[in-house]
């Protein structure tokens, strides 16, 4: 495990990683935006990412870190998109102290709350209800204490295609089994136990792969994970929207669409890990709350 003088650029590292992919990710969706020539919304202009910096403040006010928001709304293809990057740091509160120390089994918090993260976050609502819903994220957390990686993706389609899901679970396995084939079947168990939604009893979606915690003690190890869980990320999700965005719908399509939107609401409000440390600790809420879809609707 790295000491203390060589966590420094491997902070760094990661956080410069976490950037590039999101340049990668932002090119790759306007490039769809620019290239759909033919179905619904085709005669449409093509959406771009509005960019806007975002900062966290300490309790004391103090410049704690932030990132970058890229938001896409009302493009031809995607509805509503986000991309953010953020690196972060300060102190975690007593509710986080309690919550990491609980989990992790970390001793030690409460003399030395010092914290860093570095992340990237994606969530995608498509315009046609054919297109699924996709969301990402990859992140590095530090404490005295200990380090870890975090992350995942898993597909939210309201019209289930066989074949999609098969090519984006394939696709998360063809990158992951150089790890060791024991990881894509653990990661995609993970994800199915954590985006179940336990009071509809049902799951968001249908799946991917997620991990938390992650360390080995072989921090490069990890971090090649945690690249290549990333790195996944476009040819597993990119050819499904090229598939499908073109197919005409109804408007009963477009509504189980928007009924499928108040599950991934509902989970990402009440459950989702990363909203909640997100606005316990303080970050901006608009790129927290980025997640939420624009339209959606409950029976």
């Amino acid at each position: 495990m790295p000491d203390a003088d060589d966590i420094a650029p491997r902070k760094d590292e990661a956080a410069a990683w976490f950037r590039t992919l999101r340049d990668s990710i932002v090119e790759a969706f306007e490039a769809l935006e620019d290239s759909h020539a033919d179905g619904p919304f085709a005669d449409e202009a093509p959406g771009r990412f509005e960019v806007s910096p975002t900062v966290r403040r300490s309790d004391d006010g103090s410049d704690a870190g932030g990132g970058l928001m890229s938001v896409m709304r009302g493009g031809r293809v995607f509805e509503k998109v986000g991309v953010n990057v953020s690196t972060v740091h300060g102190t975690l509160g007593a509710r986080a102290q309690a919550a990491m120390a609980a989990r992790k089994g970390l001793p030690g918090m409460a003399e030395d709350p010092r914290f860093w993260a570095s992340g990237i976050s994606l969530v995608a609502h498509m315009r046609n209800p054919h297109v699924p819903a996709v969301h990402m994220n990859t992140r590095m957390f530090w404490t005295p204490q200990a380090w870890w990686f975090g992350g995942g993706s898993d597909l939210n389609p309201c019209l289930e295609y066989a074949e999609d899901t098969a090519h984006f679970h394939a696709t998360q396995q063809e990158y992951l089994d150089p790890h060791g084939p024991e990881i894509y079947p653990r990661l995609k168990e993970w994800a199915d136990e954590y985006f179940f939604i336990p009071h509809r009893g049902r799951a968001r979606g249908v799946g991917g792969i997620f991990m938390d915690d992650h360390c080995t003690g072989d921090w490069d190890a990890d971090f090649a994970l945690t690249r290549d869980i990333g790195r996944a990320f476009l040819p597993a999700f990119v050819p499904l929207v090229e598939r499908r965005r073109s197919q005409p719908f109804t408007e009963a399509e477009r509504d189980a669409q928007l009924v499928h939107r108040g599950l991934y609401a509902e989970y990402n409000l009440v459950y989702d890990r990363g909203t909640k440390f997100g606005l316990e600790t303080g970050h901006d809420p608009d790129a927290v709350l980025m997640s939420l879809p624009p339209l959606a609707k409950w029976r």
